[in-house]
């Protein structure tokens, strides 16, 4: 088992491990197929938001990004680049990695492109079942959740991270989604720029309320 690449991370602490992270980190891995389009957009987009809203006091959370059937060492789609720059997220540095037990284990929150990528994480084991969630099934359950019953920010982000997915985990067999299509991503692999761009609206609506909930603080307007 090889160690996780410590590049993924949005900052480092003070006080790190042997592989450069924060000793108290949370760690959201965003799974795809190829992890060239729409994993490495969730990535991208949730480090890049985060900072938006904590700086480098984000830190704590690493956002690393994996695909099923991972394209390995891989560069992201250029598509997928402009989508992030539309946004004014950093796409450089980017390379491609399959879906590795180690991957799984290490995560705090794995978020799925769709049900199909969340079956295939959760059949991995690592009790990795109360911890996946597909993107969009994460924002629905989130968005029942009252942030007032959420530790505060002052408490550190780690420990509200940890409470807003056992607080999603409880509500998830009593907010099921409209209809099976509600919780998918659809891959925009080898698909023109403005489906893309669709695809680039449809996470970042998703995210937003999600790293809301995260750090407690909302987008700025």
């Amino acid at each position: 088992m090889t160690a996780p690449d410590a590049g993924r991370g949005i900052g480092n602490g003070e006080e790190t491990t042997t592989f450069g992270f924060p000793r108290d980190t949370f760690r959201i891995l965003h799974v795809s197929t190829g992890n060239v389009c729409r994993s490495p957009i969730t990535e991208r987009l949730t480090r890049h938001f985060v900072m938006q809203r904590l700086g480098i006091l984000g830190g704590a959370l690493i956002v690393e990004s994996a695909g099923t059937w991972g394209h390995e060492g891989a560069p992201m789609e250029a598509n997928a680049e402009t989508v992030l720059a539309d946004f004014g997220a950093d796409a450089s540095g980017f390379v491609g990695r399959e879906l590795l037990d180690e991957h799984v284990i290490r995560a705090d929150l794995v978020l799925t492109a769709t049900r199909d990528h969340r079956a295939q994480v959760v059949s991995m084991g690592h009790s990795a079942g109360l911890r996946t969630f597909t993107l969009k099934e994460f924002t629905r359950l989130v968005n029942a959740i009252d942030p007032a019953t959420l530790p505060p920010l002052e408490d550190g982000v780690v420990e509200r991270a940890r409470a807003l997915v056992r607080a999603a985990a409880a509500l998830r067999g009593w907010l099921l989604a409209p209809t099976a299509e509600a919780d998918e991503v659809y891959d925009p692999y080898g698909a023109p720029l403005p489906f893309f761009r669709s695809i680039g609206d449809e996470i970042h609506q998703a995210l937003d309320p999600v790293v809301t909930a995260l750090t407690g603080v909302p987008a700025r307007a």
